[in-house]
């Protein structure tokens, strides 16, 4: 397919204009939120994961896999400070699954919903008539944690950038058991005023494009405060893994520099938060390298299209 994941994306936001009165976040976004007739709203999203491209049956246990796939959709509502509320989860699966292996799916699902009590409430359950892969859907349902839901698209020129945990472990152990920054998220949005947030899981390299792209910004970055994971510092480019890797599932996020100063005197959490750069009036994304060289950072993260 010759279209980015992100292109496509565009695309159908374009098909057709959604009124802000019913649809206040449309496509483009890590949920979109529907408002009801009640005067509320709930934010949706949707993940597939497909065995051979987000995990290994080879490899993996059914445990782990229903973790990840529940995790994935709890780290969306991490992504926009929302509270996670219900999932619904559908499955294809090979015609040699049995009950045995459902169960085993289900404890994972719910080992990881049951962190945030967010209870799986239904879905579908479908066979192939042969051995294909095995493909896993959740749907997650969320609502807003007393304000609004934090976009993507509201980076302002000036902002500081600054990211959550450590980046680049995901491919030795992180992808299958990572902790969704829920609980952090909502803390985050109490204490200061966030401008944008998105979760990181196709990469620093790439999500940062996107914030900066649906914000109408640039952002300079620098390579020597990224907070880079042991196992990553163990690879011969331990930079790049940390920028193009995905799947760290760690908060991304803009806000004033004297918020940011206020933040980072105040937090106690166990979880680190790092500064790591600034948002510019720039049309594009750089990232300053420990000698000083000035380089575009382009997206260089997991494309679900290629």
């Amino acid at each position: 397919m010759s279209a980015t994941e992100d292109q496509i994306t565009e695309w159908f936001a374009r098909q057709r204009k959604l009124r802000p009165s019913d649809f206040p976040i449309g496509i483009g976004d890590d949920m979109a939120q529907v408002r009801l007739d009640c005067g509320g709203s709930v934010l949706v999203t949707t993940d597939m994961l497909l065995d051979g491209v987000h995990f290994d049956l080879k490899e993996a246990d059914l445990e782990q896999v229903g973790y990840k796939a529940m995790a994935a959709g709890l780290s969306d509502c991490a992504a926009m400070a929302t509270i996670p509320l219900a999932a619904v989860v559908s499955v294809a699966l090979p015609a040699y699954f049995g009950e045995k292996e459902l169960k085993r799916l289900h404890a994972g699902i719910t080992s990881a919903g049951d962190k945030f009590n967010c209870a799986l409430v239904g879905g579908d359950i479908t066979s192939w008539h042969s051995d294909a892969p095995f493909a896993i859907t959740v749907t997650m349902l969320s609502r807003t944690a007393g304000g609004p839901p934090v976009k993507r698209s509201g980076a302002r020129v000036g902002d500081t950038i600054c990211v959550t945990g450590s980046l680049g472990a995901a491919p030795v152990r992180k992808h299958l058991h990572f902790e969704p920054r829920v609980t952090e998220a909502i803390r985050l949005a109490q204490m200061v005023t966030l401008h944008s947030m998105i979760d990181l899981s196709d990469g620093l390299s790439s999500d940062l494009n996107r914030i900066c792209r649906q914000s109408s910004v640039g952002a300079l970055i620098e390579a020597g405060q990224i907070p880079i994971s042991e196992e990553a510092r163990k690879s011969h480019d331990p930079v790049t893994c940390a920028l193009n890797d995905g799947e760290d599932f760690e908060l991304l996020f803009t806000l004033a520099d004297t918020d940011c100063r206020n933040l980072l005197q105040r937090w106690n959490q166990p979880l680190s938060i790092t500064k790591i750069g600034t948002i510019t009036a720039a049309d594009k994304v750089q990232i300053r390298m420990a000698d000083g060289r000035v380089s575009d950072l382009k997206p260089a993260g997991y494309d679900h299209l290629r």
